[in-house]
């Protein structure tokens, strides 16, 4: 046998060694059955067709501002109405990423926001009705990196704005119905980012929740976690009642309050 030859067959057998260590490779523990226990206390969950959807992108171009839409679609004249919904990202370092609770009269229909997504990974959606029962869908989604990406803005930057508010409002889909959307300026750091120059971890840091009013009623209540993405917001969909006043209120984990009004109407 020439050297070439025992060279190539080395090779192939390398190759085949591998390629066999590869596929013996156990899969990762699917989550799920753990977090249903720790999260929802083990209750039973219903299939959440008629109730729950979920959008995402299969394939994220940025797994740190990955947008997600949670869609509610009881069907009109249901007297059943969703209390809240949950919104768990698997296999993120820390899974549920917001808890969302909703008035009894805000006729919510969809609240969209943005999350990061720290690898490959099942998203859930669990609302919870005014009945108790839970109901579920998931998606599949294909990102990777997003908990540890590194902050897009610098920390003066981000501090000299910190707690700023926003808020748009728009026509709803419907004619009935209104949007708003509530952006708040915060670098939500989620603990697992590095400083390039320190090369020192930055202490989580987030907005863990918000409350939204139409006048004294309660619209939403966001209870969050590190996987918000930088600068959080929401969209949601509500019914009007007349109020003339829209306001926010924010806490973050320094306990820092940050607080907005706005006149009811279309635009900014």
């Amino acid at each position: 046998m020439t050297m070439m030859k025992a060279a190539v067959r080395a090779l192939c057998f390398t190759a085949m060694l591998a390629a066999t260590a590869f596929a013996a490779a156990p899969e990762p523990p699917d989550p799920w059955p753990d977090l249903v226990r720790d999260v929802f206390d083990g209750r039973p969950l219903a299939d959440g067709t008629g109730v729950i959807a979920i959008d995402m992108p299969a394939r994220a171009e940025d797994a740190a501002i990955v947008p997600v839409t949670l869609r509610l679609t009881l069907a009109p004249g249901d007297p059943r109405h969703v209390k809240a919904v949950t919104l768990v990202i698997d296999r993120n370092p820390a899974p549920v990423a917001a808890t969302f609770a909703l008035g009894p009269d805000a006729g919510v229909t969809a609240i969209e926001t943005r999350v990061r997504v720290d690898s490959y990974t099942d998203v859930h959606a669990v609302a919870e009705l005014d009945d108790g029962t839970l109901h579920m869908t998931k998606i599949y989604v294909k990102a990777s990196g997003g908990c540890s990406a590194p902050a897009a803005k610098n920390a003066d930057e981000a501090k000299k704005n910190l707690g700023q508010m926003k808020l748009r409002q728009f026509a709803g889909p419907d004619g009935a119905s209104r949007e708003a959307q509530l952006m708040i300026r915060h670098p939500n750091n989620s603990g697992l980012q590095m400083d390039q120059l320190t090369r020192l971890y930055t202490p989580a840091f987030f907005v863990r929740d918000v409350n939204i009013w139409q006048g004294e009623k309660l619209l939403v209540k966001m209870d969050a976690g590190i996987s918000l993405s930088e600068d959080p917001n929401i969209r949601f969909t509500y019914r009007p009642t007349g109020a003339a006043t829209l306001r926010a209120e924010a806490v973050d984990t320094d306990q820092n309050v940050f607080r907005g009004e706005w006149p009811v109407g279309l635009g900014e």
